[in-house]
């Protein structure tokens, strides 16, 4: 059957010249092979109980005082986004070498593949991967990497448990028409590659940073799992951003009217995403120290012994 494509699993994901050999057949869109078998069809990890994604609960988030601020290295080039693909399964865009992350508790300095997107049906059915307090968001996009020290080798990486981290953003539905102007170029691209196996350049001129405009990169969750497409192997450090994309939509509807799975013929890619796994421990920032009530006490007091010593 056409739609019975073994594929690589962890070079779907993680673009590398040293890829797992392990491969399985997979899919969204039918019932014998969407995310619901893949605990039958990919024993090894993806019944694990590490998995991705999750329902972020916020009231069950713990503080966690080492998740500092990110480092990011060449997020704001506009020559780092190479290619852009219709993998059959989401739309992935190849980076350039040099763009790392470090920081934010992250156990070493990662340097950055790729990223894809997750999407329902337009803003008519959401598609994010993760969900907040069961909040899913129309979008959501992934930005993948890897263990600088593993020099590329994503077989040694994703047999450690913290060797790739993933860094995800969700997309909601802006005010602005045709906005944010990076987000009109990224999907003018769409067309271009409407069958499964396109792939074109993406011309310099926008960066990582326009895409995430409006995002607070300081604040975050945090947590262990894996990866979200078979293997699902539990590999990686989650980050989960707060703040959302906006983006307007009808740049989100082209996502699920313009890629195909297959060729011409085939169905457009909708509900590209992997249903919740059971919860993990998320940690975010700590809270500040002196609290806002206490600042005004402070403030009260200060008040108080100004009058006082006024009176002298």
């Amino acid at each position: 059957m056409k739609w019975l494509v073994a594929v690589l699993a962890v070079c779907a994901l993680v673009s590398s010249a040293h890829c797992a050999s392990d491969s399985v057949a997979w899919c969204y869109h039918l019932p014998q092979c969407s995310y619901t078998t893949w605990p039958t069809i990919a024993t090894q990890f993806c019944n694990g109980t590490r998995q991705s994604p999750i329902d972020i609960v916020t009231s069950d988030v713990k503080e966690n005082s080492n998740l500092s601020a990110f480092n990011f290295v060449n997020f704001d080039s506009t020559t780092a986004m190479s290619k852009i693909e219709n993998t059959g399964k989401t739309i992935k865009v190849i980076l350039n070498s040099g763009l790392t992350v470090s920081g934010g508790d992250l156990p070493q300095t990662f340097e950055s593949l790729q990223f894809h997107l997750h999407w329902g049906n337009g803003t008519s059915i959401p598609g994010s991967e993760h969900t907040v307090n069961g909040k899913r968001y129309p979008m959501e996009m992934h930005i993948v990497n890897i263990g600088a020290s593993f020099n590329g080798n994503t077989t040694l990486a994703v047999a450690d448990p913290k060797g790739l981290a993933a860094l995800g953003f969700f997309i909601e539905v802006g005010n602005s028409p045709g906005q944010p102007e990076s987000w009109r170029n990224l999907s003018s691209y769409l067309s271009s590659i409407r069958n499964q196996g396109e792939e074109v350049s993406i011309i310099p001129g926008f960066s990582i940073n326009d895409l995430l405009f409006g995002v607070n990169l300081d604040s975050y969750y945090r947590y262990l799992g894996s990866l979200t497409t078979p293997n699902c192997n539990e590999a990686v450090v989650w980050t989960v951003f707060k703040d959302p994309i906006k983006v307007s939509s009808e740049i989100i509807n082209l996502f699920s009217e313009l890629p195909r799975i297959g060729n011409n013929e085939s169905q457009v890619m909708l509900n590209v995403f992997r249903g919740i796994q059971p919860a993990q421990e998320v940690t975010t920032q700590a809270r500040e120290t002196t609290s806002s009530s206490s600042k005004a006490c402070y403030s009260l007091v200060l008040m108080a012994l100004g009058l006082t010593l006024g009176r002298h």
